[in-house]
């Protein structure tokens, strides 16, 4: 099958023909004819199948015959991100060169007035965001009541970010009688209550199971200490990486990562939510023209960007939704070609990762990266930690500090040197002795509550004279004591127990 069989214009057939594809994909063969028939959709697909010219080929021939009107939009495609908003409008460009379709991009970041001025005019396709559209729509700049087709792409992460309940007021908004289509990746039941509410008889496409990964892409998992993972990238990317996109969770992770890669001697470029618009457009050409050939993202960068050539992806992090992680190795692999993927696995990820295979239905295979940080040792030296930290310190029996090594760089001699602390009561000598077996009898409480107080707080006279005193505990007794039975050999403390009694006839 070809484009020619799927009822496609001439002038759209060459459009396609010029970009150089000549087969539709699964989706796009399954979508296109009944797009043109003017039915509802819910498209089913993975990322990287081609979602997006299956709504943009026949969108072009649908809308050929009819004329705009000011501030009515003819269609409205709803993107999640700005990126995926814009990659849909250079489709339009591409594939509608031979049409006379005006098209006009509501996306943040950039000048409002210029929007507002395009939608004067009148377009036929508006691309948008929720959160732009919905604020010129409160300002009046937009009506809706023009427009017979919606596209309600990537529902799945409008889910992710909280769009849902601006889609459902966008959607009531419009014309009840409409052509509605739905495309995502995955179908979690708030998708499916949303196209229950506002699709008529829609039908089902699905050409691969939810949240599969394409089968074109190698994946591979890679277990690593948090604090070498930077070694372990390193070493992966000098292996004979040619295009990467590395992603990460949090935004200040991709702006260290990255100063670290341009440090290291990389082509490195980043994207993420905190930089404006333009700045992000930049990178991403820089990206596409080969300037830099790795780019360094948070999620913002991982739905529905099609870049030709990705050789590599890097999961830096691993994603913390399950969804995130088929979107993320999406980016390789597309248009038929093949790909690798790679996720750096931590302790910490043990529950993500599970979640992850658990979705995806398989078991991610693991791979060993040999001697990860000794290729990277001319880029960027690492520290070794026994010179970042300070030997820990101890203090002698004697009380004066000592600087002790780590425990693997003493030598025996050191070790011999180092002062043992020993029991006082071992190193006692004792001699055979003769002791009575009955056990000492228990104080009562208030006996030894009275033996701890301080002595000076004893009445005088209750203290026993010198000469009643018994012998102290603490000295060894003497073989002409008196009352001394026969020479025992006893040559330790007096036990109290022994002590009782002496003195009497």
């Amino acid at each position: 099958m070809n484009f020619a069989d799927l009822g496609l214009s001439e002038e759209l057939i060459q459009a396609v023909t010029d970009s150089g594809y000549t087969i539709p994909t699964a989706i796009q063969a399954q979508a296109i004819p009944s797009v043109l028939m003017g039915k509802d959709i819910i498209g089913i697909a993975q990322t990287g199948t081609g979602k997006t010219a299956a709504f943009v080929l026949p969108m072009i021939d649908v809308l050929g015959e009819g004329r705009s009107r000011a501030r009515m939009p003819r269609s409205l495609i709803l993107e999640p991100t700005r990126e995926l908003a814009a990659q849909v409008a250079e489709n339009f460009d591409k594939y509608g060169k031979y049409h006379k379709l005006s098209m006009a991009l509501l996306i943040g970041g950039v000048s409002m007035g210029d929007q507002i001025k395009a939608l004067e005019k009148g377009v036929d396709v508006l691309i948008a965001t929720p959160g732009r559209l919905m604020d010129l729509y409160d300002r009046g700049n937009i009506l809706l009541t023009g427009c017979g087709l919606l596209v309600i792409d990537e529902a799945d992460r409008m889910l992710d970010m909280g769009f849902i309940p601006d889609i459902e007021t966008i959607c009531t908004r419009l014309p009840a009688t409409r052509q509605t289509l739905l495309f995502s990746a995955t179908m979690p039941p708030p998708i499916k209550k949303l196209s229950d509410r506002f699709l008529t008889s829609p039908k089902y496409i699905e050409v691969a199971r939810p949240a599969s990964a394409n089968a074109s892409i190698e994946q591979g998992k890679v277990r690593v200490q948090a604090r070498r993972k930077r070694d372990t990238l390193f070493t992966m990317l000098d292996a004979g990486v040619h295009t990467a996109i590395i992603f990460c969770n949090r935004k200040t992770t991709v702006r260290d990562l990255n100063k670290a890669l341009r440090q290291g001697g990389f082509d490195s470029g980043e994207i993420h939510g905190d930089m404006e618009q333009r700045d992000r457009i930049a990178e991403l050409d820089k990206f596409k023209d080969g300037t830099i050939n790795i780019l360094v993202a948070s999620d913002v960068a991982a739905r529905g960007l099609d870049i030709k050539g990705v050789s590599h992806v890097f999961n830096y992090d691993a994603p913390w939704h399950p969804d995130d992680y088929v979107h993320r190795i999406g980016r390789t692999g597309r248009a038929g070609a093949t790909g690798k993927a790679y996720t750096f696995i931590t302790e910490e990820d043990a529950e993500a990762l599970a979640n992850i295979e658990k979705l995806i239905g398989t078991t991610i295979p693991e791979i060993t990266v040999a001697d990860s940080g000794g290729a990277v040792a001319e880029a960027k030296p690492a520290k070794p930690r026994a010179t970042e930290e300070r030997a820990p310190r101890r203090r002698t029996r004697s009380g004066e500090a000592k600087s002790r090594a780590p425990r693997d760089e003493r030598s025996s001699a050191d070790k011999a040197e180092e002062p043992t602390e020993v029991d006082v009561r071992e190193a006692q000598p004792v001699r055979e002795k003769t002791r009575v077996s009955k056990p000492r009898a228990a104080k009562p409480r208030e006996e030894r509550s009275r033996d701890k107080q301080p002595r000076e707080e004893r009445p005088r006279e209750e203290r026993p004279r010198s000469e009643d005193r018994r012998p102290s505990a603490s000295k060894p007794r003497r073989s002409n004591d008196r009352n001394d039975g026969p020479d025992d050999g006893w040559n330790g403390p007096m036990p109290d127990f022994l002590s009782v009694g002496f003195g009497e006839s």
